[in-house]
């Protein structure tokens, strides 16, 4: 198996790559765009803003590349929020492979939403397989994207957001698998099962 983690600037890259090896996959962390055509799964982490997330995707030459790609792909936290159409943060136009907006949170309660909260599984997919029905995950994020055709499961946060989608090869879950034990040790693995 040949995974492929997009070093796009997040901090949560080392932690992923962590989280691949306890599972005992191996992963290269690169911008190399031959590095990602060839790998067998791609995973696109971030942790930060979208604009700039997407000026460095960009300045690699890998946003084009991405929406290209044929095999497995997972947008972790910000790297899902790429996947969609546009972001409010920072007004940019992102990957499009999703037509969702992403939106800053506007409810009472605190921003970021950061912590532990119950994941509300909409439908069956193998990237949820084998997780229950309501099981607690890790999030921290203040841009969300409304619940739509392509979600997978939501999350409630004084709204109802997407917390996974799925469309074709590529998928995205808006919490951090690999700080949400062993529930994301296994949407890890979920992944990774999948083929092209």
């Amino acid at each position: 198996m040949n995974i492929a983690v997009i070093d796009n600037g997040g901090g949560n890259v080392a932690s992923i790559v962590y989280a691949l090896e306890r599972l005992g996959a191996r992963a290269c962390l690169t911008t190399e765009a031959s590095r990602i055509a060839e790998a067998s799964h791609v995973i696109l982490p971030g942790v930060g803003a979208a604009a700039d997330a997407m000026a460095r995707l960009r300045s690699a030459g890998l946003d084009q590349l991405l929406g290209a790609l044929s095999q497995p792909v997972l947008g972790i936290c910000l790297g899902m929020q790429l996947l969609h159409s546009h972001s409010e943060e920072g007004d940019v136009t992102c990957l499009g492979i999703l037509p969702g907006r992403v939106r800053r949170l506007q409810i009472a309660l605190p921003v970021p939403h950061m912590g532990w909260n119950r994941l509300c599984v909409d439908r069956d997919h193998p990237l949820l397989e084998g997780i229950g029905p309501q099981p607690y995950v890790y999030f921290v994020h203040s841009y969300a994207v409304s619940p739509d055709a392509y979600t997978l499961a939501h999350a409630e946060y004084g709204v109802n957001v997407s917390a996974a989608v799925s469309r074709g090869n590529f998928h995205g879950v808006q919490f951090h698998p690999e700080r949400s034990a062993s529930v994301g040790a296994r949407i890890l693995r979920n992944f990774l099962s999948l083929e092209s």
